[in-house]
Protein backbone atom coordinates (compact mmCIF):
# COMPACT_ATOMS: atom_id res chain seq x y z
CA UNK A 1 0.00 0.00 0.00
CA UNK A 2 2.94 2.43 0.79
CA UNK A 3 5.36 0.95 -1.91
CA UNK A 4 6.74 4.48 -3.45
CA UNK A 5 7.90 2.42 -6.70
CA UNK A 6 4.29 1.20 -7.03
CA UNK A 7 2.10 3.95 -7.27
CA UNK A 8 1.59 5.60 -10.65
CA UNK A 9 1.55 9.08 -8.50
CA UNK A 10 4.78 10.78 -7.56
CA UNK A 11 4.49 11.20 -3.32
CA UNK A 12 4.64 14.75 -2.61
CA UNK A 13 6.54 16.23 0.49
CA UNK A 14 4.93 19.13 2.91
CA UNK A 15 5.74 20.25 5.96
CA UNK A 16 2.42 19.55 7.87
CA UNK A 17 -0.82 18.54 6.41
CA UNK A 18 -4.31 19.35 8.20
CA UNK A 19 -7.04 16.62 7.81
CA UNK A 20 -10.49 18.88 7.73
CA UNK A 21 -11.31 22.43 6.62
CA UNK A 22 -13.51 23.73 9.71
CA UNK A 23 -12.95 26.82 12.03
CA UNK A 24 -9.50 24.62 13.40
CA UNK A 25 -7.92 23.99 10.50
CA UNK A 26 -8.18 27.24 8.88
CA UNK A 27 -7.00 29.06 12.37
CA UNK A 28 -3.97 26.63 12.12
CA UNK A 29 -3.12 27.26 8.68
CA UNK A 30 -2.85 30.65 8.62
CA UNK A 31 -0.48 30.28 11.79
CA UNK A 32 1.73 27.82 10.11
CA UNK A 33 2.09 29.22 6.66
CA UNK A 34 3.12 32.55 8.79
CA UNK A 35 5.94 30.08 9.53
CA UNK A 36 7.02 29.42 6.85
CA UNK A 37 5.54 26.11 6.79
CA UNK A 38 4.53 24.22 3.65
CA UNK A 39 1.18 22.92 4.35
CA UNK A 40 -2.21 21.68 2.77
CA UNK A 41 -5.50 21.18 4.08
CA UNK A 42 -7.38 17.81 2.54
CA UNK A 43 -10.90 18.13 3.12
CA UNK A 44 -13.82 14.99 1.98
CA UNK A 45 -16.40 16.94 1.39
CA UNK A 46 -16.71 19.26 -1.53
CA UNK A 47 -16.44 22.41 0.25
CA UNK A 48 -15.22 24.20 3.56
CA UNK A 49 -17.65 24.88 7.09
CA UNK A 50 -16.41 21.25 8.67
CA UNK A 51 -19.58 19.93 10.30
CA UNK A 52 -21.10 23.33 9.06
CA UNK A 53 -20.88 21.92 5.58
CA UNK A 54 -23.52 18.91 6.42
CA UNK A 55 -25.24 20.78 8.71
CA UNK A 56 -28.14 21.32 6.92
CA UNK A 57 -31.47 20.35 8.34
CA UNK A 58 -34.59 22.79 9.41
CA UNK A 59 -33.18 25.02 11.78
CA UNK A 60 -29.83 24.20 12.04
CA UNK A 61 -27.90 26.76 13.81
CA UNK A 62 -24.92 28.05 16.25
CA UNK A 63 -25.79 27.81 20.45
CA UNK A 64 -22.72 30.78 20.96
CA UNK A 65 -23.83 34.04 20.01
CA UNK A 66 -21.98 36.51 18.20
CA UNK A 67 -19.63 37.90 18.34
CA UNK A 68 -18.00 34.81 19.69
CA UNK A 69 -18.85 32.01 17.37
CA UNK A 70 -16.34 32.61 14.72
CA UNK A 71 -12.46 33.19 14.71
CA UNK A 72 -11.00 36.25 16.86
CA UNK A 73 -8.48 37.95 14.24
CA UNK A 74 -9.90 41.41 13.72
CA UNK A 75 -8.78 41.14 9.96
CA UNK A 76 -11.25 38.64 9.80
CA UNK A 77 -14.12 40.58 11.57
CA UNK A 78 -13.27 43.98 10.81
CA UNK A 79 -15.57 43.63 7.20
CA UNK A 80 -17.64 40.75 7.65
CA UNK A 81 -20.89 40.60 10.76
CA UNK A 82 -23.38 38.22 11.10
CA UNK A 83 -27.01 38.97 10.55
CA UNK A 84 -28.36 37.03 13.75
CA UNK A 85 -27.00 36.75 17.44
CA UNK A 86 -27.11 33.21 16.28
CA UNK A 87 -25.93 32.15 12.98
CA UNK A 88 -27.78 29.79 11.02
CA UNK A 89 -26.19 26.94 8.55
CA UNK A 90 -26.06 29.51 5.40
CA UNK A 91 -24.88 32.27 7.13
CA UNK A 92 -21.64 30.01 8.23
CA UNK A 93 -21.67 28.95 5.04
CA UNK A 94 -21.11 32.51 3.75
CA UNK A 95 -18.39 33.13 6.84
CA UNK A 96 -16.23 30.08 5.89
CA UNK A 97 -16.36 31.57 1.87
CA UNK A 98 -15.37 34.67 3.70
CA UNK A 99 -12.13 33.66 5.25
CA UNK A 100 -11.00 31.51 2.36
CA UNK A 101 -11.15 34.72 0.52
CA UNK A 102 -9.44 36.81 2.99
CA UNK A 103 -6.66 34.49 3.56
CA UNK A 104 -6.26 33.24 0.19
CA UNK A 105 -7.02 29.64 1.31
CA UNK A 106 -8.21 28.47 -1.40
CA UNK A 107 -4.31 27.51 -2.91
CA UNK A 108 -3.79 25.48 -0.77
CA UNK A 109 -7.12 23.38 0.43
CA UNK A 110 -8.06 20.42 -1.30
CA UNK A 111 -11.40 19.07 -1.19
CA UNK A 112 -12.67 15.65 -2.37
CA UNK A 113 -9.72 14.28 -1.35
CA UNK A 114 -10.77 11.96 1.63
CA UNK A 115 -7.16 10.23 3.60
CA UNK A 116 -7.77 6.81 3.99
CA UNK A 117 -4.39 5.41 6.34
CA UNK A 118 -1.71 7.13 7.57
CA UNK A 119 1.52 5.65 8.85
CA UNK A 120 4.47 7.08 10.92
CA UNK A 121 7.79 6.62 9.54
CA UNK A 122 10.29 6.01 11.25
CA UNK A 123 13.62 6.17 9.47
CA UNK A 124 12.33 9.64 8.04
CA UNK A 125 10.22 10.47 11.17
CA UNK A 126 7.67 11.57 8.83
CA UNK A 127 4.32 10.99 8.41
CA UNK A 128 3.08 8.81 5.29
CA UNK A 129 -0.40 9.54 4.48
CA UNK A 130 -2.37 7.75 1.48
CA UNK A 131 -6.14 9.05 0.51
CA UNK A 132 -8.89 6.87 -0.88
CA UNK A 133 -7.98 8.48 -4.69
CA UNK A 134 -4.47 7.09 -4.15
CA UNK A 135 -2.91 10.46 -3.71
CA UNK A 136 0.27 9.99 -1.57
CA UNK A 137 2.06 12.38 0.87
CA UNK A 138 4.53 12.23 3.17
CA UNK A 139 4.76 15.25 5.77
CA UNK A 140 6.68 15.99 9.38
CA UNK A 141 3.84 17.23 11.23
CA UNK A 142 -0.05 15.36 10.77
CA UNK A 143 -2.60 17.29 12.17
CA UNK A 144 -6.45 15.92 12.51
CA UNK A 145 -9.39 18.81 12.58
CA UNK A 146 -12.29 16.56 12.36
CA UNK A 147 -13.67 17.54 15.16
CA UNK A 148 -16.22 15.88 17.95
CA UNK A 149 -18.92 15.12 15.64
CA UNK A 150 -17.39 13.20 12.65
CA UNK A 151 -18.94 9.88 12.78
CA UNK A 152 -22.66 9.69 12.78
CA UNK A 153 -24.60 7.17 14.87
CA UNK A 154 -27.93 5.39 13.24
CA UNK A 155 -29.39 3.22 16.26
CA UNK A 156 -30.21 -0.69 15.12
CA UNK A 157 -33.90 -0.39 14.71
CA UNK A 158 -35.97 -3.83 13.26
CA UNK A 159 -36.74 -2.82 9.72
CA UNK A 160 -34.75 0.45 8.84
CA UNK A 161 -34.41 -0.82 5.47
CA UNK A 162 -37.61 -1.89 4.65
CA UNK A 163 -39.15 1.76 5.24
CA UNK A 164 -40.09 3.05 1.86
CA UNK A 165 -40.89 6.88 2.42
CA UNK A 166 -38.06 9.21 2.65
CA UNK A 167 -35.43 8.72 5.64
CA UNK A 168 -33.08 10.65 6.41
CA UNK A 169 -30.19 11.49 8.86
CA UNK A 170 -29.63 14.92 10.44
CA UNK A 171 -26.07 14.73 10.07
CA UNK A 172 -26.31 14.07 6.48
CA UNK A 173 -29.53 16.13 5.26
CA UNK A 174 -29.72 16.35 1.51
CA UNK A 175 -27.84 19.32 0.22
CA UNK A 176 -30.59 20.15 -2.28
CA UNK A 177 -33.01 20.59 0.87
CA UNK A 178 -36.14 18.73 1.59
CA UNK A 179 -39.62 19.65 1.72
CA UNK A 180 -41.72 18.69 5.23
CA UNK A 181 -44.50 20.42 4.03
CA UNK A 182 -48.22 18.77 4.59
CA UNK A 183 -46.31 15.78 4.56
CA UNK A 184 -46.57 12.93 7.87
CA UNK A 185 -43.53 13.20 9.89
CA UNK A 186 -41.79 11.11 12.58
CA UNK A 187 -38.73 12.64 14.32
CA UNK A 188 -36.86 9.89 16.59
CA UNK A 189 -34.52 11.82 18.93
CA UNK A 190 -34.72 14.99 20.96
CA UNK A 191 -31.14 16.14 20.76
CA UNK A 192 -29.82 19.40 19.19
CA UNK A 193 -31.00 18.32 15.74
CA UNK A 194 -33.98 16.95 17.09
CA UNK A 195 -35.20 19.90 18.76
CA UNK A 196 -34.02 22.31 15.52
CA UNK A 197 -35.78 20.48 13.29
CA UNK A 198 -39.25 19.75 15.03
CA UNK A 199 -39.25 23.61 16.13
CA UNK A 200 -38.69 24.16 12.43
CA UNK A 201 -40.63 21.39 10.65
CA UNK A 202 -43.38 21.03 12.63
CA UNK A 203 -45.83 23.98 11.84
CA UNK A 204 -45.61 23.25 8.36
CA UNK A 205 -45.94 19.28 8.95
CA UNK A 206 -49.85 17.39 8.29
CA UNK A 207 -48.71 15.73 11.57
CA UNK A 208 -45.68 15.25 13.76
CA UNK A 209 -44.60 12.61 15.97
CA UNK A 210 -41.99 12.94 18.26
CA UNK A 211 -40.18 10.20 19.60
CA UNK A 212 -38.26 10.83 22.96
CA UNK A 213 -36.61 8.81 25.26
CA UNK A 214 -35.02 11.66 27.15
CA UNK A 215 -36.66 15.02 27.28
CA UNK A 216 -34.37 17.67 25.81
CA UNK A 217 -34.00 20.78 29.06
CA UNK A 218 -33.98 23.61 26.40
CA UNK A 219 -33.24 27.14 27.17
CA UNK A 220 -34.88 30.02 25.44
CA UNK A 221 -32.48 31.30 22.51
CA UNK A 222 -33.81 35.21 23.09
CA UNK A 223 -32.58 35.20 19.00
CA UNK A 224 -32.56 38.20 17.30
CA UNK A 225 -31.62 39.82 14.43
CA UNK A 226 -28.52 42.56 14.30
CA UNK A 227 -28.15 45.56 13.55
CA UNK A 228 -25.34 46.02 10.79
CA UNK A 229 -24.66 49.87 12.17
CA UNK A 230 -24.92 48.82 15.69
CA UNK A 231 -22.01 46.00 15.01
CA UNK A 232 -19.88 48.27 13.36
CA UNK A 233 -19.75 51.01 16.84
CA UNK A 234 -19.23 47.10 18.79
CA UNK A 235 -16.15 46.90 16.77
CA UNK A 236 -14.61 50.18 16.73
CA UNK A 237 -15.18 50.32 20.56
CA UNK A 238 -13.14 46.86 21.01
CA UNK A 239 -16.24 45.38 22.33
CA UNK A 240 -15.72 42.31 20.00
CA UNK A 241 -11.92 42.26 20.39
CA UNK A 242 -12.66 42.33 24.47
CA UNK A 243 -15.11 39.46 23.94
CA UNK A 244 -12.99 37.32 22.42
CA UNK A 245 -9.80 37.86 24.89
CA UNK A 246 -12.68 36.99 27.87
CA UNK A 247 -13.49 33.60 26.40
CA UNK A 248 -9.72 32.33 26.91
CA UNK A 249 -10.37 33.56 30.95
CA UNK A 250 -13.73 31.56 32.05
CA UNK A 251 -14.56 28.29 32.06
CA UNK A 252 -15.88 27.05 29.26
CA UNK A 253 -14.86 29.59 26.49
CA UNK A 254 -17.65 32.25 26.56
CA UNK A 255 -18.30 35.73 27.94
CA UNK A 256 -19.82 35.02 30.97
CA UNK A 257 -18.81 32.46 33.96
CA UNK A 258 -20.14 30.98 36.73
CA UNK A 259 -22.12 32.94 38.88
CA UNK A 260 -19.74 33.68 42.44
CA UNK A 261 -22.32 32.35 45.18
CA UNK A 262 -23.51 29.24 46.29
CA UNK A 263 -27.29 28.47 45.12
CA UNK A 264 -28.51 28.46 49.26
CA UNK A 265 -25.95 31.61 50.37
CA UNK A 266 -28.66 33.59 48.21
CA UNK A 267 -32.37 34.16 49.64
CA UNK A 268 -34.90 32.69 48.27
CA UNK A 269 -35.31 36.34 46.53
CA UNK A 270 -32.05 36.65 45.24
CA UNK A 271 -32.08 32.94 43.83
CA UNK A 272 -35.60 34.19 41.82
CA UNK A 273 -34.11 37.07 40.51
CA UNK A 274 -30.75 35.63 39.28
CA UNK A 275 -32.92 32.58 38.07
CA UNK A 276 -34.78 34.74 35.93
CA UNK A 277 -32.24 36.98 34.62
CA UNK A 278 -29.73 34.45 33.08
CA UNK A 279 -32.79 32.38 31.93
CA UNK A 280 -35.24 34.63 30.71
CA UNK A 281 -33.68 37.88 30.28
CA UNK A 282 -30.33 37.11 29.16
CA UNK A 283 -31.26 33.77 27.63
CA UNK A 284 -28.53 31.27 25.91
CA UNK A 285 -26.02 29.23 28.10
CA UNK A 286 -26.12 31.09 30.65
CA UNK A 287 -28.74 29.44 32.88
CA UNK A 288 -26.24 26.62 32.22
CA UNK A 289 -22.90 28.10 32.68
CA UNK A 290 -23.56 31.82 34.22
CA UNK A 291 -25.71 29.95 37.01
CA UNK A 292 -24.59 29.57 41.19
CA UNK A 293 -21.57 28.21 41.45
CA UNK A 294 -22.71 24.78 42.89
CA UNK A 295 -24.96 24.09 40.30
CA UNK A 296 -23.31 21.51 38.53
CA UNK A 297 -21.57 19.72 41.26
CA UNK A 298 -24.45 19.88 44.22
CA UNK A 299 -28.21 17.95 43.69
CA UNK A 300 -30.09 19.91 45.90
CA UNK A 301 -29.16 22.92 44.50
CA UNK A 302 -29.08 21.38 40.73
CA UNK A 303 -32.90 20.50 41.99
CA UNK A 304 -33.72 24.13 42.95
CA UNK A 305 -32.52 25.24 39.59
CA UNK A 306 -34.45 22.54 37.66
CA UNK A 307 -37.56 23.37 39.81
CA UNK A 308 -37.49 26.96 38.48
CA UNK A 309 -36.58 26.07 35.07
CA UNK A 310 -39.75 23.76 35.33
CA UNK A 311 -41.99 26.08 36.72
CA UNK A 312 -41.20 28.34 33.17
CA UNK A 313 -42.12 25.48 30.91
CA UNK A 314 -44.96 24.54 32.16
CA UNK A 315 -46.48 27.82 32.25
CA UNK A 316 -45.58 27.45 27.95
CA UNK A 317 -47.38 24.03 27.80
CA UNK A 318 -51.08 23.81 28.57
CA UNK A 319 -51.18 20.04 27.80
CA UNK A 320 -50.56 17.99 31.19
CA UNK A 321 -49.94 14.96 29.32
CA UNK A 322 -47.49 16.79 27.12
CA UNK A 323 -46.24 18.55 29.87
CA UNK A 324 -45.28 15.70 31.85
CA UNK A 325 -43.24 14.01 29.13
CA UNK A 326 -41.33 17.69 28.66
CA UNK A 327 -40.95 18.77 31.93
CA UNK A 328 -41.42 15.95 34.75
CA UNK A 329 -41.79 16.57 38.35
CA UNK A 330 -38.70 14.68 39.18
CA UNK A 331 -35.91 15.66 37.23
CA UNK A 332 -34.73 12.72 34.54
CA UNK A 333 -31.01 13.83 35.18
CA UNK A 334 -29.04 16.81 37.07
CA UNK A 335 -29.99 19.49 35.10
CA UNK A 336 -27.50 20.40 32.32
CA UNK A 337 -25.63 16.95 32.54
CA UNK A 338 -27.24 16.77 29.24
CA UNK A 339 -26.30 19.29 26.99
CA UNK A 340 -28.73 21.63 26.84
CA UNK A 341 -30.74 22.76 23.35
CA UNK A 342 -31.24 26.03 22.91
CA UNK A 343 -34.63 26.97 21.60
CA UNK A 344 -36.93 29.76 20.01
CA UNK A 345 -40.83 28.47 20.17
CA UNK A 346 -40.05 24.87 21.12
CA UNK A 347 -42.51 24.48 23.27
CA UNK A 348 -45.22 25.99 21.84
CA UNK A 349 -44.63 24.03 18.61
CA UNK A 350 -45.07 20.68 20.01
CA UNK A 351 -47.96 21.91 21.91
CA UNK A 352 -49.69 22.10 18.64
CA UNK A 353 -52.80 19.91 18.21
CA UNK A 354 -51.41 17.84 15.11
CA UNK A 355 -47.85 16.76 16.99
CA UNK A 356 -47.35 13.96 19.29
CA UNK A 357 -44.98 12.73 21.92
CA UNK A 358 -44.20 9.20 22.10
CA UNK A 359 -42.45 8.35 25.56
CA UNK A 360 -40.12 5.53 23.74
CA UNK A 361 -38.97 4.23 27.41
CA UNK A 362 -42.71 3.12 28.39
CA UNK A 363 -43.20 2.43 24.80
CA UNK A 364 -40.29 1.55 22.54
CA UNK A 365 -40.09 1.64 18.97
CA UNK A 366 -40.80 -1.83 17.86
CA UNK A 367 -39.95 -1.74 14.31
CA UNK A 368 -40.34 0.40 11.36
CA UNK A 369 -42.51 -0.89 8.58
CA UNK A 370 -42.77 0.11 4.55
CA UNK A 371 -45.54 2.46 5.62
CA UNK A 372 -44.26 3.82 9.30
CA UNK A 373 -43.04 2.77 12.87
CA UNK A 374 -44.85 0.36 15.00
CA UNK A 375 -44.48 0.51 18.89
CA UNK A 376 -44.64 -1.92 21.09
CA UNK A 377 -47.93 -1.50 22.21
CA UNK A 378 -49.01 -2.58 18.67
CA UNK A 379 -49.74 1.30 17.32
CA UNK A 380 -48.95 1.89 14.16
CA UNK A 381 -48.26 5.13 12.73
CA UNK A 382 -48.17 6.21 8.93
CA UNK A 383 -45.16 8.43 7.70
CA UNK A 384 -44.33 9.71 4.68
CA UNK A 385 -40.97 11.00 6.44
CA UNK A 386 -38.84 9.49 9.07
CA UNK A 387 -35.85 11.61 10.64
CA UNK A 388 -33.10 9.89 12.67
CA UNK A 389 -32.28 12.77 14.75
CA UNK A 390 -29.85 10.30 16.57
CA UNK A 391 -26.46 12.53 17.04
CA UNK A 392 -23.23 11.09 17.05
CA UNK A 393 -20.68 8.56 17.90
CA UNK A 394 -18.81 11.60 19.45
CA UNK A 395 -15.44 12.98 20.28
CA UNK A 396 -13.98 9.81 20.01
CA UNK A 397 -15.94 7.91 17.23
CA UNK A 398 -14.02 9.80 14.75
CA UNK A 399 -10.54 9.46 15.39
CA UNK A 400 -10.96 5.96 16.58
CA UNK A 401 -12.42 4.86 12.93
CA UNK A 402 -9.22 6.16 11.69
CA UNK A 403 -6.82 3.69 10.19
CA UNK A 404 -3.97 5.78 11.04
CA UNK A 405 -0.89 3.58 12.57
CA UNK A 406 1.49 4.48 15.54
CA UNK A 407 5.07 3.00 15.73
CA UNK A 408 3.78 0.11 17.75
CA UNK A 409 1.94 -1.00 14.56
CA UNK A 410 -1.47 0.20 16.12
CA UNK A 411 -4.60 1.90 15.55
CA UNK A 412 -5.76 4.92 17.51
CA UNK A 413 -8.69 2.84 18.28
CA UNK A 414 -6.11 0.26 19.26
CA UNK A 415 -4.50 2.64 21.68
CA UNK A 416 -7.96 3.32 23.50
CA UNK A 417 -8.49 -0.37 24.14
CA UNK A 418 -7.95 -0.75 27.38
CA UNK A 419 -9.56 2.79 28.26
CA UNK A 420 -9.09 6.25 26.80
CA UNK A 421 -6.13 7.69 27.03
CA UNK A 422 -4.59 11.19 25.37
CA UNK A 423 -1.67 13.94 26.65
CA UNK A 424 -3.39 16.99 27.25
CA UNK A 425 -6.73 15.93 24.79
CA UNK A 426 -4.30 17.09 22.10
CA UNK A 427 -1.70 13.93 20.86
CA UNK A 428 -1.12 10.65 21.82
CA UNK A 429 2.09 8.53 22.94
CA UNK A 430 3.38 6.18 20.24
CA UNK A 431 1.76 8.90 17.63
CA UNK A 432 4.69 11.37 17.00
CA UNK A 433 4.58 14.19 15.52
CA UNK A 434 0.63 13.60 15.63
CA UNK A 435 -1.92 16.50 17.20
CA UNK A 436 -5.96 16.22 17.23
CA UNK A 437 -8.30 19.31 17.86
CA UNK A 438 -11.66 19.47 19.52
CA UNK A 439 -11.36 15.80 20.67
CA UNK A 440 -11.24 13.39 23.29
CA UNK A 441 -10.44 14.82 27.03
CA UNK A 442 -10.12 18.53 25.75
CA UNK A 443 -12.61 20.88 26.99
CA UNK A 444 -14.60 19.93 23.69
CA UNK A 445 -18.25 19.75 24.42
CA UNK A 446 -18.16 22.06 27.29
CA UNK A 447 -16.94 24.64 25.34
CA UNK A 448 -17.15 27.22 22.77
CA UNK A 449 -15.91 25.63 19.96
CA UNK A 450 -13.90 28.57 18.12
CA UNK A 451 -12.22 28.77 21.81
CA UNK A 452 -11.60 25.55 22.37
CA UNK A 453 -9.96 25.17 18.81
CA UNK A 454 -8.12 28.60 18.51
CA UNK A 455 -6.40 27.88 21.83
CA UNK A 456 -5.35 24.02 20.41
CA UNK A 457 -3.94 25.74 17.23
CA UNK A 458 -2.08 28.56 19.16
CA UNK A 459 -0.59 25.96 21.53
CA UNK A 460 0.28 23.65 18.26
CA UNK A 461 1.95 26.64 16.59
CA UNK A 462 3.52 27.76 19.57
CA UNK A 463 5.53 23.58 19.67
CA UNK A 464 6.24 23.87 16.22
CA UNK A 465 7.82 27.22 16.54
CA UNK A 466 9.82 25.95 19.31
CA UNK A 467 10.55 22.45 17.46
CA UNK A 468 12.00 24.62 14.74
CA UNK A 469 14.25 26.78 17.04
CA UNK A 470 15.75 23.55 18.68
CA UNK A 471 16.50 21.60 15.44
CA UNK A 472 13.37 19.07 16.85
CA UNK A 473 12.31 16.26 13.81
CA UNK A 474 10.28 13.96 16.46
CA UNK A 475 7.91 15.17 18.65
CA UNK A 476 5.99 12.47 20.92
CA UNK A 477 4.13 12.65 24.17
CA UNK A 478 5.27 10.82 27.32
CA UNK A 479 3.21 8.19 28.09
CA UNK A 480 3.21 9.51 31.98
CA UNK A 481 1.88 12.58 30.95
CA UNK A 482 -1.24 10.27 29.11
CA UNK A 483 -1.64 8.71 32.68
CA UNK A 484 -1.37 11.99 34.33
CA UNK A 485 -3.95 13.56 32.41
CA UNK A 486 -6.17 10.55 32.76
CA UNK A 487 -6.30 10.66 36.33
CA UNK A 488 -6.89 14.77 36.31
CA UNK A 489 -9.84 13.95 33.66
CA UNK A 490 -11.30 11.48 35.94
CA UNK A 491 -10.78 13.32 39.15
CA UNK A 492 -13.38 16.34 37.19
CA UNK A 493 -15.55 14.52 36.10
CA UNK A 494 -16.83 12.45 39.70
CA UNK A 495 -16.41 15.37 41.56
CA UNK A 496 -19.46 16.52 39.61
CA UNK A 497 -22.98 15.52 38.60
CA UNK A 498 -22.32 15.01 35.30
CA UNK A 499 -21.62 10.85 35.90
CA UNK A 500 -25.33 10.38 37.14
CA UNK A 501 -26.27 11.25 33.28
CA UNK A 502 -26.49 8.69 30.76
CA UNK A 503 -25.00 10.83 28.30
CA UNK A 504 -22.65 10.94 25.06
CA UNK A 505 -20.52 13.56 26.90
CA UNK A 506 -19.58 9.91 28.55
CA UNK A 507 -20.18 7.72 25.31
CA UNK A 508 -23.41 6.04 27.25
CA UNK A 509 -25.49 6.89 23.83
CA UNK A 510 -23.65 4.15 22.02
CA UNK A 511 -24.85 0.41 23.28
CA UNK A 512 -21.81 -1.76 24.16
CA UNK A 513 -19.67 0.73 24.22
CA UNK A 514 -17.02 2.12 27.32
CA UNK A 515 -18.75 4.16 29.76
CA UNK A 516 -16.00 6.96 30.55
CA UNK A 517 -15.30 10.15 30.78
CA UNK A 518 -15.35 12.04 27.24
CA UNK A 519 -14.39 15.72 27.94
CA UNK A 520 -11.71 18.24 29.98
CA UNK A 521 -14.28 19.34 33.05
CA UNK A 522 -11.68 21.76 34.77
CA UNK A 523 -12.25 24.63 32.56
CA UNK A 524 -10.35 26.48 29.53
CA UNK A 525 -7.89 28.31 31.93
CA UNK A 526 -6.46 25.07 33.76
CA UNK A 527 -6.20 23.82 29.94
CA UNK A 528 -4.33 26.14 28.72
CA UNK A 529 -1.87 26.15 31.69
CA UNK A 530 -1.32 22.61 31.18
CA UNK A 531 -0.28 23.03 27.39
CA UNK A 532 2.42 25.30 28.29
CA UNK A 533 3.45 23.95 30.95
CA UNK A 534 3.89 20.56 28.55
CA UNK A 535 6.55 23.09 26.69
CA UNK A 536 8.76 24.07 29.72
CA UNK A 537 11.28 22.85 31.12
CA UNK A 538 12.79 21.53 27.76
CA UNK A 539 9.69 20.19 26.57
CA UNK A 540 8.87 18.19 29.79
CA UNK A 541 5.83 16.45 28.80
CA UNK A 542 7.41 15.42 25.61
CA UNK A 543 10.10 12.75 23.99
CA UNK A 544 12.00 14.83 21.11
CA UNK A 545 14.40 13.77 18.78
CA UNK A 546 17.10 16.53 18.48
CA UNK A 547 17.14 18.58 21.88
CA UNK A 548 17.61 15.64 24.02
CA UNK A 549 20.61 14.65 21.83
CA UNK A 550 22.10 17.51 22.02
CA UNK A 551 21.05 17.57 25.80
CA UNK A 552 23.01 14.73 26.12
CA UNK A 553 26.20 15.83 23.96
CA UNK A 554 26.40 19.07 25.96
CA UNK A 555 26.62 16.56 29.24
CA UNK A 556 29.17 14.47 27.87
CA UNK A 557 31.29 17.15 26.96
CA UNK A 558 31.20 18.61 30.56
Amino acid sequence: MYDDTTTAQPVRELDALIVGAGFSAFSLMNKLRKQGLSTKIFEKAPASGGIWHWNQYPGARVDSDTPIYQLFEPELYKDFTFKERYADWKELKRYFQHVETKWDLLKDIEYNRNVDAAVFDEARSQWLVECSDGTQVRCRWFVLTIGFASRRYVPKIKGLGDFQGELYHTAVWPQWGVSLKNKRVAVIGTGASGIQTIQEAGPDAKYLTVYQRTPNLCLPMNQRRLDPVEEEKKKADGVYDRAHRECYNTFAGFTYDFFDKDTFDATPEERERHYHKILIEDGGFRFWLHNFRDFLFDDAANTEGYNYWRKTVLARVPDPQKAALLAPETKPHPWGTKRPSLEQNFYEVVSLPHIDIVDVNTNPIAELTETGIRTADGAHREYDVVVLATGFDAVTGGLGSLNVRGTDGGTVSDHWRGGLRTAMGIALNKFPNLFFTYGPQAPTAFANGPTCTQLQGEFIDKALKKAREHGITRLEAKKEVEEAWGEKVREKWYGSLFPQAKSWYQGANIPGRRVEPLNWLGGVPPYIEALDESLENGFQGWHVDGLEKRKTEISSNL
